[in-house]
């Protein structure tokens, strides 16, 4: 079996990823049940930004629980995150940075009509690539990098 990575390192993959990578799953819920879509990404001042459509069901999901995990990598190697909605910005109201950002890795919702951005805070990160490595794997609790593994 393979030796596990130190926390410190799993620490750097997630904020590696999340800095590197521009696609991610994310999964909402309610009353209507789970909902699982394929998006772009990006971070900005910590929290991850992606755009839908304003009358998804992502965003009613989103509206009903203020909740979502992503998802970014591969079932082998994965860095899952659960969020609080930060806020849905319409897209007249997002900073022209992060949206020039967005626009570069993605279609630019500000070319879309009834597209509006999600802003996501993460509170938990989970960080895995394999079942070895599943003691130790919260890397984040509470909204706060963590100096040693929880779990």
């Amino acid at each position: 079996m393979p030796t596990p990575r130190t926390h410190d390192e799993r620490v750097a993959a997630a904020q590696r990823r999340l800095q590197q990578d521009f696609q991610m799953w994310l999964s909402t819920g309610g009353r209507t049940g789970p909902h699982l879509i394929p998006v772009a990404f990006i971070v900005d001042d910590d929290v991850v930004v992606t755009a839908t459509g304003e009358n998804s069901k992502t965003v009613r999901n989103l509206q009903e629980t203020r909740r979502a995990r992503l998802a970014l990598g591969t079932t082998s190697d994965v860095v899952m995150i659960d969020t609080v909605l930060d806020g849905l910005v319409p897209v007249s109201k997002i900073a022209s940075d992060a949206a020039d950002r967005f626009a570069a890795v993605s279609h630019d919702p500000r070319q879309m009509p009834g597209y509006v951005y999600i802003r996501l805070f993460p509170r938990r990160v989970q960080v895995w690539n394999g079942f070895h490595e599943f003691p130790g794997r919260t890397a984040m609790l509470e909204g706060e990098w963590l100096s040693n593994p929880v779990d």
